[in-house]
């Protein structure tokens, strides 16, 4: 404790403060590798300026986020850099600016890009900074763009239709000549009844 800082002022170096930062340090190389893990699990990332949302509409957000299997997370911006970086995501850095949330999407990238850029419609402030999807950056209008897709169930139905209809042609097709031949058969048989 040096005297030119007064009295009852406690310097970070001073008594058992190497504990103290390397307590700091611990804490932080934790959380770059929960969000390192979370970059490596998420099929989507969504990096948004959430300047202007009170307390009730960011947990809002988070319960829309978690019932679409997501989740939002804020973290120091270089704590996220140096996260992005392991993880093998480069080129986020200049997206990393102000106040950053990041929402990690771990099922369908649809819907929490639905959420986050209805917010960004709503709320003036709330700004939409990039993205993250399949290890490539986007930009807000390919979020945008995400955004406007159907959900992943509605697109797997809308396949599962489209194969269906030339199944259904083709059972058809296949059934024509052998529902001849049975009528042909049929006809046959009827005439040597007759006869």
């Amino acid at each position: 404790m040096g005297p030119c800082f007064g009295r009852g002022f406690n310097l970070p170096w001073g008594k058992g403060g190497a504990k103290v930062l390397n307590k700091q340090r611990q804490a932080k190389a934790a959380v770059v590798e929960e969000i390192k893990g979370k970059i490596g699990r998420s099929s989507a990332l969504i990096l948004a300026e959430y300047r202007g949302l009170n307390v009730a509409e960011m947990t809002q957000l988070r319960r829309q986020l978690k019932e679409a299997g997501a989740e939002l997370k804020v973290v120091k911006n270089t704590l996220t850099r140096i996260a992005a970086r392991d993880a093998g995501l480069e080129g986020l850095h200049p997206y990393l600016e102000g106040p950053t949330a990041i929402v990690f999407s771990f099922q369908d990238p649809v819907a929490p890009a639905k959420i986050v850029s209805g917010l960004a419609r709503t709320k003036e402030e709330f700004k939409v900074k990039a993205g993250v999807l399949q290890g490539k950056i986007i930009g807000q209008a390919e979020i945008k763009a995400l955004a406007e897709l159907p959900p992943r169930e509605q697109l797997l139905a809308k396949v599962v239709g489209g194969l269906q209809g030339p199944l259904y042609g083709l059972v058809g097709v296949l059934s024509g000549p052998l529902r001849s031949l049975v009528y042909a058969l049929e006809a046959i048989r009827q005439q040597k009844e007759a006869s």
